[in-house]
């Protein structure tokens, strides 16, 4: 990019000499342990090739943008993550929530359902609702959705193991509502690969998961061509305590798992590969944030590209929804998380996600209260319409540091994948125990730093006040586990129980074979079947998942 004799010039005129004694901290490092200079020259991107590593906004390696114009044709996606006790309570929320400006809705579920429970399971007892909404049957699914047209609202869903059950029942009240399923937009998690790495709402084992992710995809590349059939999810690796470059790697690394098992199983790439979708964390290190995302985009467009050999640009881009971190809100001050949600979902912004929830203050405490779930979506709305952020694509492009740091991120990030790829994929990787070893160091090493004082958390560990009053919070009623008992009883009285049983025997018998499972699960929710029963059917064929200690 540069010239040597220039670069020789910049490098002897531009020096900055520090008097270590006089610096603030000993070292100064990103997340991912990427040293920080005092400041960035040219000479700090003597390789960097502006048309090779950045391109225009929507062109490979769609390191500024996956769409040519950015924000300015629309902005993102403003979702605000919810969902508890019942499914009158939340469906209540949405409909508030979309009356405040949002324009997406975006599903909590409860423990039971995220691990294929109903209400009745004696391991349910006194978790029915406190997570998140208690689902058990299509019922629940029809009262959630009450007034909300799904042709008009795109939803994401937080589920994994028991993902193929809810979208069936999603589609099927769809159906109920006359609306077409290739109208019907949203997205499901779907992604049970970081689930044994990081977050533990697993049901069954790796290979077996995969063979229900690979029928998603192909079901819906058929029939529900607008659906992100797998949100392939980071923020979940980063809550867990991994740095910035270990999230991309991770996340990535799933994600190339994903794409050779649906090749595996028949799938051609351009039939699934546009609907991938991505899941990424927003943390505290505004700039490293920032780069991330840019890096992460620039690293997959690559990877399919060299990888997998597509020249298909809707193959090659990285599409990614955006959480703050719920792993930095703080019980101390909650006050303080407004401001750590807001430089959080600007960096978010300015990296150019596609959707984005904002954690609210109290998320510490309990499930947010209806006050500030507005705060939250209010930041989001501030960000678009009154920062002004948004007005331009990829505004850092072109800082000495912004692409000094995306390089360093996206070749560390490379590193780690060459790892995984010589355990033999990720698959392998996780049965080894690789990644949960490389979060878990990372976490130690960040408690540590919190608790020697070197990481400063700010009410935390200083700055703290004494005599602090809490908050008013959202208490879920503890009676409603056995109110939700008592409806699922209801259900199951009322239904056609023989009607089930074949929907059940049918469904254990595909399973047990090759067939895609989509039909038969959607067959058995449309007769009433539950979550827990359908689970339960799988469970029996397929085996449950039980974690080994890693050391």
């Amino acid at each position: 990019m540069y010239q040597k004799d220039f670069l020789d010039q910049v490098r002897t005129q531009l020096a900055v000499k520090e008097d270590p004694s006089k610096l603030r901290e000993r070292t100064f490092e990103t997340s991912s342990g990427i040293p920080l200079k005092n400041s960035y020259t040219p000479a700090d991107l003597a390789d960097h090739d502006p048309l090779r590593d950045l391109g225009a906004p929507g062109k490979f390696p769609f390191t500024r943008h996956v769409q040519p114009t950015g924000y300015r044709g629309r902005f993102w996606t403003m979702r605000q993550y919810a969902g508890f006790a019942t499914a009158e309570e939340s469906n209540a929320r949405y409909r508030y929530l979309l009356e405040q400006g949002t324009t997406g809705l975006s599903v909590a579920f409860d423990l039971p359902t995220q691990i294929g429970m109903d209400p009745d399971h004696p391991m349910a007892l006194g978790e029915v609702g406190k997570v998140g909404v208690s689902i058990s049957s299509i019922h629940d699914v029809r009262t959630l959705f009450r007034d909300i047209p799904l042709d008009k609202v795109s939803t994401s869903m937080t589920i994994n193991a028991p993902a193929a059950v809810l979208l069936a029942m999603y589609l099927a009240v769809a159906e109920e509502q006359g609306v077409p399923w290739e109208q019907v937009s949203g997205t499901i998690q779907n992604d049970l690969l970081k689930e044994y790495m990081a977050r533990g709402t697993y049901i069954f084992p790796p290979r077996q998961s995969l063979r229900l992710i690979t029928d998603i995809f192909a079901f819906c590349a058929n029939q529900v061509p607008n659906w992100n059939t797998i949100s392939i999810s980071g923020y979940h690796i980063r809550e867990a305590g991994c740095t910035a470059a270990q999230e991309i790697a991770f996340t990535l690394g799933d994600g190339i798992a994903y794409v050779q098992a649906a090749l595996d199983a028949g799938l051609k790439l351009e039939a699934f590969a546009p609907r991938l979708s991505f899941f990424f964390n927003a943390h505290n290190q505004f700039f490293e944030e920032v780069a991330k995302f840019r890096a992460a985009r620039r690293l997959w467009a690559r990877i399919m590209k060299e990888r997998f050999k597509t020249t298909d640009a809707k193959s090659q881009m990285l599409r990614f929804h955006t959480q703050t971190a719920g792993s930095t809100l703080t019980a101390q001050q909650p006050d303080n998380n407004i401001v750590r949600t807001t430089v959080q979902a600007m960096a978010a912004v300015c990296g150019g996600t596609q959707s984005l929830h904002t954690n609210s203050r109290d998320e510490a405490l309990a499930l947010p209260t209806e006050v500030s779930a507005r705060i939250a979506l209010r930041t989001q709305q501030i960000l678009a319409y009154e920062s002004r952020v948004a007005d331009v694509v990829d505004p850092f492009a072109g800082s000495y540091f912004i692409e000094s740091l995306t390089d360093e991120l996206e070749a560390r990030a490379a590193a780690l994948l060459a790892r995984v790829d010589d355990l033999g994929g990720m698959v392998s990787a996780i049965e080894k125990g690789f990644p949960q070893r490389e979060i878990q160091n990372a976490a130690y090493a960040y408690q540590k730093a919190v608790e020697k004082g070197e990481q400063v958390v700010v009410g935390v560990n200083r700055f703290t006040v004494s005599g602090e009053l809490k908050p008013d919070l959202l208490r879920v009623d503890e009676s409603l586990g056995a109110a939700r008992r008592s409806q699922i009883a209801a259900v199951r009285a009322a239904r056609n129980q023989a009607l089930v049983d074949g929907c059940l025997t049918d469904l254990r018998t595909a399973a047990a074979g090759t067939e895609n499972l989509m039909p038969l699960i959607l067959k058995a929710v449309k007769a009433e079947a539950t979550v827990g029963e359908i689970c339960d059917v799988l469970r029996a064929v397929f085996g449950e998942y039980q974690e080994r200690l890693v050391v």
